[in-house]
């Protein structure tokens, strides 16, 4: 199964990282948030990658084009111009890497890469800025179990403010936010079958505004209900709140071994 990770955007909202780098190389725990992402899904068995590249997108190119180089020992033997690996420390990921444009929008970027997918095989889809420990393996059965078009991994947005309790006009205590309040958002994870493309217009067509939105208002959405973490990654604030998370130990994400 074929998984796409859109990693195209400006990641303006993180500005003071994505002025020299495309956000999904924004490093936690000193690697790139893109590669995170393909840990969860390779926990799962879910090796062979398509990335949409954008903006920048000639850093996602050499970065996975010398993966195997950062991530190894070798010997380079400079008179037979030959270089030995050993050790090699590269996961088996199978990684294509797509210009998709610098101003397509994210329904753009997948139409896209429609020639490097499987005909009549479903796909994954999902953003270039987001963890979590989602269940990929109940997701997909859920998603073969129901034969709709798409399957949307909803989440409960993660908290950010406390909140008071009162008693009259009277503040009583303060209490931190529960996950679980509040309505579910898109949380990425996309399960997919190849005709969703078809509702895709152009290079111009926001996925989340357009194919989308047809899609539930055609009943071919369902929502698989994630309770556990996700986290985007859209400001600084929640980069360093990943950053810290993979520094005590305990990402809930870092489902691999």
């Amino acid at each position: 199964m074929k998984v796409v990770i859109l990693a195209g955007g400006l990641g303006s909202r993180l500005s003071e990282e994505t002025t020299v780098r495309p956000k999904p190389l924004v490093e936690i725990g000193g690697n790139p948030i893109i590669w995170h992402i393909m840990n969860i899904y390779a926990h799962h068995g879910m090796t062979d990658f398509i990335v949409c590249a954008g903006y920048k997108g000639y850093m996602l190119k050499e970065y996975f084009a010398n993966f195997v180089l950062h991530n190894s020992d070798f010997t380079a033997d400079f008179s037979s111009n030959t270089l030995q690996y050993h050790d090699r420390g590269a996961p088996g990921w199978r990684v294509t890497v797509i210009d998709t444009g610098q101003s397509s929008m994210t329904g753009g970027r997948l139409r896209h890469i429609r020639d490097h997918l499987d005909p009549g095989e479903s796909f994954c889809m999902t953003y270039g800025d987001g963890v979590g420990d989602i269940d990929l393996t109940a997701e997909l059965a859920f998603h073969r179990s129901h034969g709709l078009m798409a399957t949307m991994c909803a989440v409960q947005p993660p908290a950010r403010f406390g909140a008071i309790i009162t008693d009259g006009i009277r503040v009583t205590a303060f209490s931190e936010k529960m996950p679980g309040e509040g309505p579910r958002i898109n949380g990425g994870f996309f399960i997919l079958e190849p005709p969703v493309i078809d509702l895709i217009e152009g290079d111009d067509t926001i996925w989340e505004a357009g194919p989308l939105e047809q899609l539930a208002s055609m009943g071919q959405l369902a929502a698989y209900e994630h309770n556990g973490f996700w986290q985007p990654m859209d400001t600084l604030r929640e980069r360093h709140q990943l950053e810290e998370l993979w520094r005590s130990g305990a990402a809930p994400w870092k489902v691999w071994a």
